[in-house]
């Protein structure tokens, strides 16, 4: 019953329903066949959704959304751009990083390709970087958002696991950061024969200097939003919700009065739409609530447990299936849903493995990014090449040797050497 119960909600996944919906089928199958009440699993829903924790997601995805239309990314691509903009692939590389930094401001991947997409794809275009390769690599850097901190998806996946946001937090930066030294090295390896790239006239280290200092002060408002939320939560100033809360509070005034790119409509805009992804990821959060409380009293980890152990008693082989399994989850779905899915099912198998659910929460990050821009489903992927009305045929190649060159080795090192996640929260938080 219950793997009829997963399997219409893949079902319904693949055919477009949406995924608030799919939730609902497949809790609606089992509560009606399996005979369980109402009045017990809708209060349980209830009671998990009242938490602080979960007020950080809505309020960074309005920071998010105030950065992007306040010009406050434009400062920061811009400060990036000073080092690298005279170097062949240079810009590819400034993008990348770009994303790396917005990111560890708003965790999400959504927003971050929105934002630096926007600011980036003209540039790219005119530098004549080629539009498939441009879609590309910004879908792909975008996905930084879920591992360099703060991230919504650490978030749900502490609030779901019950383990530490904070400890969650640092278990995925030492993978985002190699990821986006990666991403930066296979950009420039693409296209160092590129005849048609333009670049930055060549500049004396003092003209450097002085363009850094201008740029460099023209960022520093911008620069200060993630010296404020990173160092308020690790320095135990703040905890993630309310650093969320100061990004909004900070961002506001900085849009309007200092970079000026924020206005009323602009303003309302962002709320508006910030209240409709809120909404919907709230009755997401309900819906897999009540779906993972009825896999957990079917014993669904159990079954999936006795089941990958007939193919392998093999700790490590088991991991590499759960590897596939979570990466088809990102292919299928967007990176919150699929960790709200996966983490209720996967973790207690993963526990009991022997594995430490902060070093797992560093491998479901890296899966589901790599699977929220792998074909053929790749939402990323699509959401990109629609941005710079780039085809999906003229991205392969590039999305090709970011799969194989930069998110392959990082999900392997992640996967089976538990110390890359594991340092910082052990130095940190004296994790085990």
């Amino acid at each position: 019953m219950v793997f009829i119960a997963l399997g219409l909600l893949f079902i319904t996944l693949v055919i477009g329903v949406p995924v608030p919906f799919a939730f609902m089928v497949s809790t609606t199958f089992l509560m009606v066949v399996g005979g369980y009440s109402p009045s017990f699993l809708l209060p349980y829903g209830f009671s998990k959704m009242t938490t602080v924790v979960l007020l950080a997601i809505p309020l960074f995805i309005t920071a998010g959304g105030i950065m992007e239309r306040g010009n406050i990314g434009d400062k920061l691509v811009d400060l990036v751009d000073v080092f690298v903009g005279k170097i062949k692939g240079g810009l590819g590389c400034v993008a990348v990083v770009s994303c790396a930094v917005f990111g560890s401001i708003t965790g999400s991947s959504c927003a971050t390709l929105s934002c630096i997409g926007s600011i980036m794809f003209p540039r790219l275009k005119k530098a004549g970087y080629p539009r498939g390769h441009s879609a590309a690599l910004m879908a792909n850097a975008a996905v930084l958002g879920i591992l360099i901190p703060p991230s919504s998806l650490m978030i749900l996946y502490a609030w779901v696991g019950g383990q530490s946001v904070l400890a969650c937090f640092l278990s995925s930066v030492i993978p985002g950061i190699i990821l986006t030294i990666l991403m930066s090295i296979v950009n420039m390896f693409l296209l160092r024969n590129n005849p048609d790239l333009l670049l930055d006239e060549p500049r004396e280290f003092a003209e450097t200097l002085k363009l850094f200092k201008v740029r460099g002060k023209r960022a520093i408002p911008a620069l200060i939003m993630p010296i404020i939320v990173l160092g308020g939560i690790y320095g135990g100033v703040m905890t993630p919700t309310e650093a969320a809360a100061v990004s909004v509070v900070y961002a506001i005034p900085v849009g309007f009065f200092i970079y000026r790119g924020l206005t009323w409509k602009k303003f309302v805009e962002a709320l508006t739409e910030s209240s409709t992804t809120t909404g919907v990821i709230m009755i997401m959060l309900f819906c897999v609530m009540i779906l993972s409380r009825l896999y957990i009293m079917e014993d669904l980890p159990g079954m999936l447990m006795t089941f990958l152990q007939s193919i392998s008693p093999n700790r490590y082989v088991i991991l590499f299936m759960l590897n596939i399994f979570m990466v088809i989850m990102g292919m299928l779905m967007d990176d919150v849903s699929a960790t709200l899915l996966s983490t209720p099912i996967l973790l207690p198998i993963v526990v009991q493995l022997g594995f430490s659910p902060i070093h797992f929460a560093a491998i479901l990050g890296v899966n589901l990014g790599m699977g929220n821009i792998t074909p053929p489903a790749a939402p990323l992927l699509y959401l990109g090449g629609s941005l710079n009305n780039a085809p999906i045929n003229e991205m392969m190649k590039t999305t090709g040797a970011l799969l194989l060159f930069a998110w392959l080795p990082v999900l392997l090192i992640t996967t089976y050497i538990p110390q890359l996640s594991l340092f910082l929260p052990r130095l940190l938080l004296g994790v085990h």
